[in-house]
């Protein structure tokens, strides 16, 4: 009888350590996060700090670089996504077994939520108004800039290698676009972000915003990367 009641108590406990299947509604002041989890083995403590950090970083970015962001985002707790996370729209697709490897890696969030500020939607202008390096390098920036768990995670700009190209993406172009605001212009970044929304980004811009094109600011950087 003893046996059976702590596997009992066992079995409640585990269970309750399991985030619900389904879909949930939160709502905080004026924004609307739809979460849906397929994963009956996703944490339950992963699932908050997922929600905590939409609500501390989301309205921060709107506020920076596109206050008519949507209000509703959905996140998708998805077993049939095999990367890591992905944006389309206002839906955030994660994979349940990222943050098993990865249990701090909460920025995630920070990154992808971004993209749903930028709102560089297929209709505003050709694929070379709108990069994906510089999309993904922006939204690693925001990263930096807004992540709350970025150093427990272990995540931070790549370390300069002679290398690597702004084309790179990710860690590498936030790395250059923070070096560029720093030493450039301090509205730089949110400059090439309202550009690529509204259909009008060039590459001609970085002249006329820094003085020089991408490759000539780009060997600048490479020949003294120093961003501290």
């Amino acid at each position: 009888m003893k046996k059976l009641q702590l596997l009992i108590l066992f079995s409640v406990i585990s269970l309750g350590a399991f985030a619900q299947l389904g879909t949930d509604t939160i709502k905080k002041n004026d924004l609307t996060l739809i979460f849906t989890n397929t994963d009956a083995g996703f944490s339950k403590a992963t699932r908050q700090r997922l929600i905590d950090a939409f609500f501390i970083v989301y309205p921060k970015e709107m506020t920076e670089y596109n206050p008519d962001a949507s209000k509703v985002v959905t996140f998708m707790i998805d077993t049939g996504y095999k990367g890591v996370a992905a944006t389309s729209r206002n839906v955030v697709h994660y994979n349940p077994t990222w943050f098993v490897s990865h249990p701090e890696d909460i920025d995630v969030v920070t990154h992808e939520v971004m993209h749903i500020v930028q709102n560089y939607g297929r209709n505003r202008g050709t694929g070379a108004q709108r990069p994906g390096w510089l999309t993904e390098g922006i939204a690693d920036f925001v990263r930096n800039e807004y992540g709350i768990n970025n150093e427990k995670a272990g995540w931070k700009f790549a370390d300069f290698k002679a290398t690597q190209s702004y084309t790179n993406a990710y860690k590498v172009t936030a790395r250059f676009l923070y070096w560029a605001q720093k030493n450039k212009d301090p509205q730089l970044v949110k400059q090439l972000d309202a550009a690529m929304r509204n259909g009008t980004y060039t590459p001609e811009m970085w002249q006329q915003l820094t003085g020089k094109n991408v490759d000539d600011l780009w060997a600048e950087y490479a020949a003294n990367p120093v961003i501290y």
